[in-house]
């Protein structure tokens, strides 16, 4: 029997799916692998994916927050971990994707891993501090264009989504901004609260209940719960956020860059 069927029927049908198969699995505890930092927003709905999980198998779900480049620390350690179903990983899909092709290091692909399902849908935001000058996406816009490449923002690291849709974005509008690499989007945190960095790229999941200022959101207008933040898309007309004069990219402006990141569970297979 394949972990991956097991553990699907656990989620949807979890009393009939574990009465059925209690002598197959899990058979001793379960270590969940969150390759992000506590606090983060990833870790906040893994532990409560793995709470319920432990309440509905009746075995203890031990949560390990393994983060650090780019989330590909915990999923080298999911990789290298012995595939009989008891380490699973809970995590965006971009340390898999993206980081082989970006960070040193990586011991896995795509193809090491079964997929189990999508948890939930991240939307990205660029942010400030409460006490930032900044009071609006115009007011950043405008400082960037007078002083190119001295701002500063912090992402969870080389390669994840809001890593590349800032910089995505400054380049349709012809921006340059520093940016500053963090062990996931929790960190990045406290650092802009000290005014060491001008803004930030946090999940929306990271800040809500938080005192931050959320300036845009990489998503449809009125995402939740940031309904009064303003869309990318609705930032500025078509014509000025072209990143290319091409034929092929002639059509390309701000609603190309809505940017979102699946996070689910993987096991080994």
């Amino acid at each position: 029997m394949r972990w991956k069927g097991a553990f699907v029927a656990a989620i949807a049908l979890a009393p009939i799916a574990f009465e059925a198969n209690a002598q197959k699995w899990p058979m001793r505890p379960i270590e969940m692998i969150i390759p992000f930092p506590a606090g983060s927003g990833v870790d906040v709905i893994g532990r409560a994916v793995a709470s319920a999980l432990a309440d509905q198998s009746g075995q203890q779900v031990v949560v390990n927050n393994r983060d650090g480049a780019s989330g590909t620390i915990g999923f080298n350690a999911l990789a290298a971990a012995t595939p009989d179903g008891s380490t699973i990983a809970f995590g965006p899909t971009t340390p898999i994707a993206n980081a082989p092709y970006l960070v040193k290091g990586v011991r896995y692909r795509v193809e090491s891993f079964d997929y189990l399902c999508q948890i939930f849908e991240n939307v990205f935001t660029i942010a400030v501090a409460p006490q930032s000058k900044f009071k609006s996406m115009h007011d950043l816009i405008t400082a960037a264009r007078e002083n190119p490449g001295k701002l500063t923002y912090g992402h969870a690291g080389t390669g994840t989504i809001p890593h590349l849709a800032v910089e995505n974005f400054a380049e349709a509008l012809k921006l340059k901004f520093q940016a500053v690499p963090f062990r996931g989007d929790a960190p990045v945190l406290p650092t802009l609260l000290k005014g060491d960095i001008d803004f930030g790229a946090p999940a929306v999941s990271t800040i809500h209940g938080q005192n931050f200022r959320p300036l845009l959101v990489f998503g449809r207008p009125g995402t939740r719960p940031i309904r009064t933040c303003r869309s990318h898309a609705s930032l500025a007309p078509p014509a000025r956020c072209r990143p290319a004069t091409t034929a092929s990219t002639r059509r390309a402006d701000c609603r190309s860059l809505r940017r979102r990141r699946w996070s689910g569970i993987a096991p080994m297979p």
